[in-house]
């Protein structure tokens, strides 16, 4: 979570899973991703503290580019391409890709927090 803080300046701390609802009343979040943002892992059974990742571009509409740490344990990973492939085009199910050109398993998304623009 640091290098998320770091890159977003979204100063939240705890385990990534929180982020989403510590966010409420303080950031603005919402389901569209956006250059900046930070994009809300969910907690899952094999990410149990769930994961955040730091939007560094637009592909497509279903498509988004992230820099985020440790989703290779103890590595930064930079330039990451993100699947929507939830039913509603809503980004809450998203593949990431893991190694370039290849995405991995299903990860639902609470959404993206967008940090505070000029306060």
């Amino acid at each position: 979570m640091p290098y998320a803080r770091s890159l977003s300046g979204i100063e939240i701390r705890g385990n990534a899973k929180d982020w989403w609802g510590k966010a409420r009343n303080t950031y603005e979040r919402s389901s569209e991703p956006a250059v900046g943002s930070v994009m809300s892992f969910r907690a899952t059974r094999g990410m149990p503290l769930g994961h955040v990742a730091v939007v560094s571009g637009i592909v497509s509409d279903r498509e988004i580019v992230v820099n985020h740490a440790n989703w290779h344990r103890n590595k930064v990973s930079l330039k990451m391409g993100v699947k929507d492939v939830s039913k509603n085009n809503d980004w809450t199910l998203v593949r990431v890709e893991s190694q370039p050109g290849q995405y991995g398993n299903f990860y639902p998304v609470n959404g993206f927090i967008y940090p505070n623009v000029g306060g």
